[in-house]
């Protein structure tokens, strides 16, 4: 088990606290039908990691995602949720597109790629007014979605994610590999987009939202974190020049 300690500026009477790393490895979907779950999921191409069954009728079954470092487990006897309830658990993918023909050649109904007209949109039903249809216009990460559902009901959420917020690049939080996350960054900006700081408007709307996941407190950080690396990755580009 390996520990992170808090920086002095967030750990608020705990200094010289250790956090202890904490994975999320299962999460439970509330089923009525075992068997149909499991043909369903397996139609998905997840891998199917158990499938556990006892004398007293408790019974479980785990699938992961690909690519994926949380699985998900249903059975019988394993959760007294209403099954369908589940909404919207999150899917990551690098290219929404593929990922949307992907389900639909499996079967999968599937909505349509969209975007969300106002924040929040994405978690209304199929066919809300504040679905438009399409990726983001400006291929922006995070603001591209699809929905699917089970039998039951519980439903997905896929997001495309091409670029992460800072602070998130390391660790678990990547893709699956260098070769997924370069693919589709290679398709949705340019080489231009990829090296200049975001107009005001898109300046704005990363702030508001490193300000809302993060914290008032960190979001100068976050922006001197910002301003450094592209001050620098401008540098770079004037040496290069000059020589």
């Amino acid at each position: 088990m390996s520990t992170n300690e808090l920086p002095a500026s967030e750990s608020a009477g705990t200094a010289n606290v250790a956090v202890s790393d904490m994975k999320l490895e299962v999460v439970i979907i509330p089923v009525s039908d075992v068997e149909r779950s499991k043909d369903f999921y397996a139609s998905l191409g997840w891998r199917l990691d158990a499938d556990f069954q006892f004398e007293n009728g408790f019974r479980v079954v785990q699938f992961t995602p690909p690519g994926s470092r949380c699985s998900i487990q249903f059975g019988a006897k394993l959760t007294s949720a209403e099954p369908g309830s589940v909404r919207d658990f999150y899917l990551i993918v690098s290219d929404i597109v593929a990922a949307h023909s992907e389900l639909v050649s499996r079967g999968v109904a599937i909505s349509e790629v969209f975007h969300p007209a106002v924040p929040g949109a994405q978690f209304q039903p199929e066919g809300s007014e504040g679905r438009l249809s399409g990726m983001d216009p400006g291929h922006i990460s995070y603001r591209s979605f699809a929905t699917f559902s089970d039998p039951d009901g519980n439903r997905w959420l896929i997001q495309e994610v091409t670029t992460r917020l800072p602070s998130r690049i390391a660790g678990d939080t990547t893709f699956s590999s260098a070769g997924d996350l370069s693919k589709a960054t290679a398709t949705r900006c340019s080489r231009t987009q990829l090296a200049r700081v975001p107009d005001r408007k898109s300046r704005s709307q990363l702030a508001g939202l490193v300000c809302r996941v993060h914290g008032a407190g960190t979001i100068r950080r976050r922006i001197a974190a910002l301003k450094l690396f592209h001050h620098s990755k401008h540098k770079g580009i004037e040496s290069r020049a000059a020589s």
